[in-house]
């Protein structure tokens, strides 16, 4: 299967990256950034033109060994970096720096993908300006970003644009099909319920307990009675993201500090001696900033699931003519339109943007909660 198979819905931007890898097809761009809402498939595909520049015969077939292993992340030739935490780290970005100079060792390329472009600091992406302002002859920068807005404009002036977008429900639904074996009406309500969100389609359709969880969060404009539901609705969403958070590290952070105190010589069971402690810690602190950002990106998509409820009313009450995505609530998604009307409906999806832009700020999650929730009743509306 060629590494392209898996860039869905995005004609323009692989029929650019394929003439650009061609062998012979002349210089191209030394920095690429990709950029694209959540879900359009930015970090595929920039792995997919990373195959296809060390493929051995710069198709991008998918079947050699370069390109399995350049789409596995494994290959000689190509770093990737993404981060777990709010940023990246401008010491990781030295050491990118530092390892971009080296010669390519089997391929015909060094490649460095930076899965988050947008999570540099100011004096971090200055670091790697440098690197892409004066690059060696052989290595090529993959940036990713949701938008060129998102990294600084003399990143943007050096690198070549590929704009990506929302694919098609249908192109994901049989991208499951096809790579995951998904049923296929299973397939089409993941595809449409995640909003063409690949990742997350794919999440939606293989576990019960995502769809669970997202069952409980479309319910809530529902649930809302009154302040103290509000108030109660908001402690929830923000304790199952917590236990969500928790649950998907703790395996992790648990077997990370093992292999630390093994690699430090501490026997198990026993504590780190004094002077070896600010190792441990200095772990513990960075599983705290993961920590943190997961349960950031959960609280993100519930509000995501949430937006989806009332975009769906504004299209029931515009009768708009388009497909729901929340298409198994119509009736109660059609009850919820009587009792507004569109300009209520757009002030609750507006409030839903503003919490989601206090947590990215890092205001309090559940303040920020309780402020969307009681925002969310139906007389809040009406004194909108």
């Amino acid at each position: 299967m060629s590494v392209w198979e898996e860039v869905v819905g995005q004609p323009e931007a692989v029929e650019v990256l394929r003439r650009a890898a061609t062998p012979g097809a002349g210089a191209h761009a030394h920095a690429w950034l990709f950029t694209g809402p959540p879900g359009s498939g930015r970090s595929v595909a920039a792995r997919a033109f990373a195959a296809a520049l060390l493929c051995e015969d710069g198709t991008g077939c998918g079947r050699c060994h370069a390109c399995r292993t350049a789409v596995a992340g494994t290959h000689a030739d190509l770093r990737v970096v993404a981060t777990e935490t709010l940023t990246l780290g401008i010491d990781v970005v030295r050491e990118l720096v530092q390892s971009a100079q080296r010669r390519p060792s089997t391929g015909r390329w060094r490649i460095v993908l930076v899965e988050d472009a947008d999570r540099m600091l100011e004096r971090t992406t200055n670091v790697l300006l440098k690197a892409i302002e004066e690059p060696p002859e052989r290595t090529v920068w993959l940036l990713c970003a949701p938008s060129p807005e998102d990294v600084l404009s003399t990143i943007r002036s050096r690198s070549r644009a590929v704009r990506l977008r929302v694919p098609p429900v249908a192109d994901v639904a049989d991208l499951l099909v096809r790579r995951d074996g998904v049923d296929p009406a299973m397939a089409a309500f993941a595809a449409r319920a995640a909003q063409s969100h690949v990742g997350l389609a794919r999440r939606l359709a293989l576990d019960e307990g995502a769809r669970t969880r997202r069952r409980e969060v479309v319910r809530t404009p529902w649930e809302l009675g009154g302040v103290a539901d509000a108030v109660a609705r908001a402690g929830d969403l923000v304790e199952v993201a917590t236990e969500e958070a928790t649950s998907a590290s703790a395996e992790r952070d648990a077997r990370e500090r093992s292999e630390l105190l093994r690699t430090l010589g501490v026997e198990p069971g026993r504590s780190a001696p004094p002077a070896l402690r600010s190792q441990v810690r200095q772990l513990e602190e960075e599983q705290k900033r993961r920590a943190t950002r997961l349960r950031r990106d959960v609280l993100d998509r519930a509000l995501l699931d949430l937006l989806s409820v009332y975009r769906d009313v504004l299209v029931l009450q515009l009768g708009a003519g388009v497909d729901l995505v929340n298409a198994a609530m119509a009736a109660d998604l059609q009850a919820l339109a009587g009792r507004d009307g569109p300009g209520a409906t757009l002030a609750r999806m507006d409030d839903i943007g503003v919490a989601r832009e206090r947590l990215q700020n890092n205001v309090n999650p559940l303040l920020t909660l309780e402020a969307l929730c009681v925002r969310l009743l139906p007389e809040a509306a009406d004194a909108a």
